[in-house]
């Protein structure tokens, strides 16, 4: 995990280029992040890591040994802590760094924990048909049907698609566009849906499966002010 930050998502708007294009994109308070702590291979932690504090908080809210260790390197009390393995930046305890660790054009991966949805059905949950509307099929419309548990081996299997408790869980939107870096605003504009309501927290981090400096065959930044369109194909004519 090179680069990354603690953010809050904060909704969604669209931008337009010079040419006209509309993206769609999700606005993210991506800072200030603090740092808290620099651990090094040749300290006592054995390994190379940043931690980061993002989102101001009250003293009484914060246990004890967290507000002691936030205090030990002189931090102001956060809302949340993350660590960072292999930081590309060189940082120190007290510095400050936000959105600018990106630039337009840099793709990232954005964490998050989905919104919860609370019990739901397998036609929600897992996309099943439902049951047939016709032949008597009387209020079978939207159940799973059979599941085979009275054969070998009699018993309902770990994973079965049933009815259950579906969303709040860590989810992780690889390969997100950055549109836009307000640094005076602390915000990053990031094409794309990111995982989580409006008022997570969410971690951006650079994308582990773009190779940097890669562009997109489309111009959605409006450099050189030209939109990429593909030439048609000529239709193959017969001798």
């Amino acid at each position: 995990m090179p680069l990354g930050l603690l953010g809050k998502k904060l909704g969604h708007t669209r931008v337009y280029n010079a040419d006209g294009v509309m993206t769609p994109v999700t606005v993210v308070l991506a800072g200030p992040n603090r740092v808290l702590q620099v651990k090094t291979q040749a300290g006592k932690d054995g390994y190379n890591a940043v931690q980061l504090g993002f989102d101001d908080q009250k003293e009484q809210r914060l246990t004890r040994p967290l507000l002691g260790h936030i205090k030990k390197f002189s931090g102001a009390p956060v809302k949340r802590i993350k660590e960072f393995r292999e930081f590309s930046k060189e940082v120190k305890p007290g510095d400050v760094v936000g959105p600018t660790l990106f630039a337009p054009g840099d793709y990232v991966d954005a964490i998050g924990v989905t919104k919860g949805r609370g019990f739901e059905g397998v036609v929600g949950r897992h996309g099943f048909r439902g049951g047939d509307s016709t032949h008597g099929a009387k209020g079978w419309h939207r159940r799973s049907g059979a599941i085979g548990q009275r054969l070998f081996p009699g018993t309902v299997m770990r994973g079965m698609k049933m009815p259950g408790h579906l969303g709040q869980v860590r989810r992780t939107t690889q390969n997100l566009l950055v549109v836009q870096v307000r640094e005076a605003d602390n915000l990053l504009l990031i094409q794309g849906s990111i995982p989580g309501a409006e008022g997570d927290y969410v971690v951006i981090r650079e994308s582990k499966k773009r190779p940097k400096g890669w562009k997109p065959p489309v111009a959605t930044l409006g450099k050189k002010g030209k939109v990429y369109k593909p030439e048609p194909k000529k239709p193959e004519v017969k001798k």
